[in-house]
């Protein structure tokens, strides 16, 4: 390369060197004594000149293409063993051995004079080619449209290729990315109580073959990887509309949904809480479902924000019950209680509306020998062996039978 613009230069210089000379020539006749001073107008005016030419080539000259750079030319050759490429000024290119075999899909397509992007995996082979990859530069400029992408928060509409417990697959390009649950809306996230994977793989699985809008938030050429997320454009939005609220506010809603452990409440468009099952009620509740329907009113209370998650209670807005029972009740006091629940700690028997107080399986030996004892639904008498209304714990021990 460097030997052509040598040539080029010199092709040049001798030319201007030529036509200088017959506009000099006229003087060197008539002043002869003048071409031996180095500071005649004539040799002034053929060093601009030659100055002018070399800061011409120099201006014009463009760096040569290296080796990862991306190309662009038209196609002058299409031969059963490679494509060639016109990359003038520097040369040409060439598409053969196994990035022929790899592009061979493209190159049945291709005619002569269609512009090629390539990418440069040798600037000088022994033939003086410059060798070109279609398939890198393919993955070079879907790469870089992904960094387009994530500057630009481009929305994207990508089905659900498969899920796993951590999140779900999509796929971009041919490029597999990874969307972590984390990363999902609201109304996608999936809302198992205890935490359980399986259930949670479960629940995701069921978004298989939807397709949803996601955003591109990480990309990683080196390993092949995509980050997604369903949430990333509306996450400054979301903290504008979260940052109107505090703990302790009251305000009304509509229930969305109901789960086995809570319901979750719209408080405004793109705002949703939830009103965990230890919230909702100071009784016992077991199943949510069956005291809410959807698209009904509400009045709730802010408990906490975390994380631009709101967590509500109804509770709180109700009288709390041990206030009262600490005036009714202390350690020692005989009592009567329901059986409401059995756990596996033992039974729960609900005193009145509100307080309930545990009896352990100890008393008993085994779950079998409780079972045969107490009854649900039923009352019996209990001691109270430990009673805490600030905590709002209570624990019994059994005394006599049902009633």
């Amino acid at each position: 390369m460097l030997k052509k613009l040598k040539e080029k230069f010199a092709d040049i210089t001798g030319a201007k060197a030529e036509e200088l000379e017959t506009v000099v020539a006229p003087k060197k006749a008539s002043a002869n004594k003048a071409l031996s001073d180095d500071n005649t107008e004539a040799e002034k005016e053929l060093r601009l000149k030659k100055d002018t030419v070399m800061s011409k080539i120099v201006s014009d000259s463009v760096t040569p293409p290296g080796v990862g750079d991306i190309v662009e030319g038209p196609v002058i050759a299409i031969e059963k063993s490679g494509v060639y490429i016109d990359l003038a000024p520097y040369g040409t290119g060439i598409i053969y051995g196994r990035e022929y075999i790899s592009a061979r899909d493209v190159v049945k397509k291709m005619n002569i004079g269609d512009k090629v992007s390539a990418k440069v995996v040798d600037t000088d082979n022994k033939e003086g080619y410059i060798e070109l990859s279609l398939k890198e530069a393919r993955q070079a400029l879907i790469w870089s449209e992904a960094e387009e992408l994530i500057k630009n928060k481009t929305a994207l509409e990508l089905p659900v290729q498969e899920a796993n417990k951590g999140g779900l697959i999509i796929s971009w390009q041919g490029i597999v990315g990874f969307l972590p649950a984390s990363q999902l809306k609201t109304e996608h996230y999936p809302r198992v109580a205890d935490g359980d994977k399986d259930k949670i793989l479960e629940e995701l699985k069921k978004m298989v073959g939807q397709k949803i809008s996601v955003c591109m938030i990480s990309a990683l050429p080196k390993e092949g990887k995509l980050i997604f997320s369903e949430k990333s454009p509306e996450h400054k939005e979301k903290e504008k509309i979260v940052g109107k609220y505090k703990i302790g506010d009251e305000v009304s809603g509509t229930v969305t949904g109901m789960v086995d452990f809570g319901v979750f409440v719209k408080l405004e468009e793109g705002l949703e809480g939830l009103v965990h099952i230890s919230e909702i009620n100071w009784s016992l509740v077991e199943d949510p479902r069956l005291l809410f329907k959807v698209g009904e009113k509400v009045q709730v209370k802010i408990i906490e924000i975390k994380e631009n998650k709101i967590s509500l209670s109804l509770k709180a807005l109700q009288e709390n019950p041990w206030v009262e029972a600490a005036t009714k009740y202390k350690k020692d006091s005989v009592v009567d209680g329901v059986i409401i629940k059995f756990n596996k700690h033992g039974a729960l028997a609900s005193v009145e509306e509100g307080i309930a107080g545990l009896v352990h399986i100890s008393e008993f030996g085994n779950e079998m020998k409780m079972k045969a004892q107490l009854e649900l639904g039923k009352t019996y008498s209990f001691k109270i062996t430990l009673f805490d209304p600030k905590e709002q714990k209570m624990a019994l021990s059994f005394v006599g039978g049902k009633k």
